[in-house]
């Protein structure tokens, strides 16, 4: 059980290259630096028009503010176009890696779908746990439903498919290849400093999380109507979802939590969600009091309530999430060899 787990670069049937190391080929293949930079340059450039598009088809319209209602539709659309454009980019970069599209976090091992319910399941009641929170102090107001139960449940599951959508985006998008080439550039820093470290992998996993992380918050920081408690949550989430990506070795849990908690907020309670209110969500609530515990116009997540909320997430992947059963990070492993060992660790 506690055996080394050997890195897919390890096997030469998955060897990018038998060339000889130089400035861009490496022992392991492609240097991560210049995986990077070329997966970066694949992704941008359609996302970046597909922006540019979505700008330009709303631009001369009056004034959009932050409480305008999002309808379902459109987001649903957009969400899935742009995670098809990262899953993209990442296939282009398996090809050249010699690896799986799915081992870049999404590994096709059999607790994969449990993961993903099981976040779901938990995304609503933490969600619904912040919100119980804000109301019996007194900081949100429920004004009774908007939806009756047939169209609560069209737009239910409509806005669900949408927010599945926006859990496989951001999470693939952030902690996929990205999260997986930057954990190689840092780790391998750390061993050109330090040639015999055991945690290379450990400490350019979580130097890379950083980074992302706070990448994380500033993307939100474009969203209408956020501030800066909802900054730092955008960036402590991120952390949390790099842990659970530690723990287990893949995206699934993670994509499922963001999923039903997105769902919850926006859809079912009806709050804001970075400064956006959704259309045709099931209830009316507003705030009331202070914008540091209320989170006013941002929403539950501009409330200080929402970091012991997150703390008591990460307690919960820490409890229930398989341990690792080796130093190196299974993640970075193939789909068999993590299958495999994600067995193996509840034996």
């Amino acid at each position: 059980m506690n055996e080394p787990i050997h890195s897919a670069t390890d096997d030469p049937s998955t060897s990018s290259s038998t060339a000889p190391p130089g400035i861009f080929i490496g022992p392991e293949g492609l240097r991560p630096f210049w995986g990077l930079l070329l997966y970066l340059a694949i992704l941008l450039t359609p996302l970046l028009l597909f922006l540019l598009a979505a700008h330009l088809a709303h631009h001369g319209t009056p004034a959009q503010h932050a409480s305008q209602e999002q309808p379902p539709f459109p987001m649903l659309i957009r969400e899935w176009l742009l995670f098809g454009f990262v899953f993209f980019a990442t296939w282009i970069m398996s090809r050249i890696e010699h690896r799986s599209v799915f081992d870049y976090g999404l590994p096709r091992v059999p607790q994969r779908w449990r993961w993903l319910i099981v976040g779901a399941v938990l995304g609503v009641l933490f969600q619904s746990l912040l919100i119980l929170m804000l109301w019996s102090t007194h900081h949100l107001v429920f004004a009774g439903f908007l939806l009756r139960p047939s169209a609560g449940l069209a737009y239910g599951l409509l806005w669900g498919v949408g927010f599945v959508g926006v859990g496989f985006f951001e999470e693939f998008l952030f902690r996929g290849y990205l999260q997986f080439n930057l954990t190689r550039c840092f780790a391998g820093l750390v061993r050109s400093i330090a040639p015999t470290s055991r945690n290379a992998e450990a400490i350019g996993f979580w130097v890379a999380a950083a980074f992302i992380s706070f990448g994380f918050g500033l993307v939100h920081g474009s969203n209408p109507g956020e501030s800066p408690i909802g900054l730092l949550c955008a960036g402590a989430a991120g952390l949390m979802f790099a842990f659970t990506l530690w723990r287990t070795g893949s995206l699934w849990w993670a994509i499922g939590l963001h999923a039903g908690w997105d769902w919850a907020q926006s859809f079912f309670f009806g709050v804001a969600d970075s400064g956006g209110v959704s259309a045709h969500r099931l209830l009316a609530t507003h705030p009331v009091g202070s914008t540091l515990l209320s989170g006013g116009l941002t929403g539950p997540e501009g409330s200080l309530f929402v970091f012991p909320v997150m703390v008591a997430i990460t307690i919960v992947a820490a409890l229930t999430l398989p341990r690792r059963p080796a130093s190196l990070q299974l993640w970075t492993n193939t789909e068999t060899q993590l299958a495999a060992t994600v067995h193996s660790a509840h034996e």
